[in-house]
């Protein structure tokens, strides 16, 4: 049953129920390309110009439909990326890894630390974090970690490199920055392998802020999804050599986020998006959108 005000938002802009239905696995046999021109009205509240796309998140749909290069499975899949960082920037830059399991019922908590971290491989939002394991609640860590693992991503919004990744959890080591409580993502917009703005994410999932930066670390007077922050946010020690890894690691690639983490100084991975918030998040003001959009050159078609 829809919400009521989800009901209110459908009744405004029909289109919504399509992202509605989709949110619900009801249209996996919907073709791409007609379910990302309903989806994108719903989300956008205007008609997708694939044609001339100008828009940082027209081309990001453009890129799903048009740019299948097999090398991104490998790179969005949480475990399988690892041994691509390892041999491109060294091991140094991934944070510990404490197991890969197919099955919740496969982990040994017994054999974890007080503090590790779960992530399912093949999608978004499938993480755990456990600070205390005499706290941990077992019971709704496996309810979450199962839900993820039954479904695909894919069908949501159509990001095919997670339709044939593999679904697995990895545990990894828990950590921290300089703050003591968090962990600070810097998120860098790379295009053909030259990172060209970034935002910050802090308090997350306690009052989540993004803030977005040049690369001369000056703040970019826009917001997206959420507001900005109140407290000032330093310049990471590791701010110049996260910029050379992200040349690194976009190279030939049209366009992907690369994401980091600084803690005391010390680069680590995070991880490879390509295609930021799905292509289906406004930019206030909407010039952004056209900004980032003007920096995308978009390849050949290559639809497999």
């Amino acid at each position: 049953m829809i919400k009521r005000e989800n009901l209110y938002k459908v009744i405004k802009n029909p289109y919504k129920l399509i992202a509605y239905l989709g949110e619900k696995g009801m249209l996996k046999h919907m073709p791409d390309l007609l379910y990302l021109k309903l989806l994108y009205r719903g989300y956008m509240d205007k008609k997708l110009n694939l044609d001339s796309p100008k828009t940082f998140n027209e081309k990001l749909q453009w890129l799903k439909l048009y740019d299948r290069n097999p090398l991104y499975t490998h790179l969005a899949d949480k475990y399988e990326v690892r041994k691509h960082i390892s041999d491109v920037l060294g091991k140094e830059h991934l944070i510990p890894l404490l197991g890969v399991y197919n099955d919740f019922d496969e982990i040994d908590f017994n054999k974890l630390p007080n503090e590790f971290v779960l992530k399912c491989t093949h999608d978004s939002g499938g993480l755990v974090i456990c600070k205390d394991k005499s706290n941990f609640d077992l019971k709704l860590a496996k309810e979450k970690i199962n839900r993820c693992l039954n479904r695909n991503f894919y069908y949501l919004y159509r990001e095919w490199p997670y339709k044939k990744i593999k679904p697995r959890i990895i545990c990894e080591k828990y950590m921290v920055d300089e703050s003591g409580t968090e962990l600070k993502d810097y998120k860098f917009f790379c295009f053909n392998g030259d990172p060209k703005a970034l935002f910050i994410a802090t308090d997350r999932g306690v009052d989540t802020r993004f803030d977005f930066f040049d690369l001369d670390f000056n703040h970019l007077p826009f917001m997206q999804h959420y507001k900005n922050g109140v407290k000032e946010i330093k310049k990471p020690a590791g701010f110049d050599e996260m910029i050379r890894l992200a040349k690194v690691l976009s190279k030939d690639i049209p366009h992907v986020r690369v994401d980091f983490y600084d803690i005391n100084g010390k680069v680590y991975f995070g991880e490879l998006t390509f295609f930021h918030f799905s292509g289906f998040e406004k930019f206030e003001p909407e010039t952004y959108d056209y900004l980032l959009g003007s920096w995308l050159e978009l390849p050949p078609k290559i639809r497999k």
